[in-house]
């Protein structure tokens, strides 16, 4: 029997820009509130974490400006689309969030929404702002390995 996909693999949203921008230092899975024209946008890939945070306020966590597009068959029940969305987390990881976060320039970003068991979930990272010169290395390096991954290409 075939073995099945992890939901790791095949994120519905991806936030590539997040490990341009910054050091990912840690990453935490949290469950979303939504609404039920939410999660069917979701389950179509209609989202955006682009420009999309979390912060942590009166002992809960909140998702911040992620974009869910309106749901099509929606109607007067439709969602709208930048609300700030409850994530759901342990009240000690929350607390533990808390204590990394506010530490200077470090913030909560989105790396990924996927479904894992029928839920939506999104992983958070942990991160810290990168440098101009940190994204100059960054990409050097990358373009570096593409390089090396092209010359052994060629010896095979």
């Amino acid at each position: 029997m075939a073995k099945k996909s992890s939901p790791k693999d095949k994120p519905l949203a991806q936030n590539k820009k997040a490990s341009h921008d910054y050091h990912i230092l840690d990453t935490i899975e949290a469950g979303i509130v939504l609404t039920g024209t939410e999660i069917k946008s979701i389950r179509a890939a209609r989202i955006n974490l682009k420009d999309g945070f979390a912060q942590i306020k009166n002992g809960e966590a909140w998702l911040m400006n992620v974009h869910i597009s309106l749901y099509d068959q929606g109607n007067q029940f439709n969602h709208d689309p930048l609300r700030n969305r409850k994530l759901l987390l342990h009240k000690k990881q929350i607390n533990q969030l808390a204590g990394e976060i506010s530490k200077k320039g470090v913030t909560l970003v989105p790396l990924k929404v996927y479904i894992k068991n029928g839920f939506a979930k999104v992983l958070l990272g942990l991160a810290q702002g990168k440098h101009d010169y940190d994204k100059r290395e960054s990409i050097k390096k990358r373009d570096q390995e593409r390089e090396i991954r092209r010359t052994l290409k060629n010896y095979r």
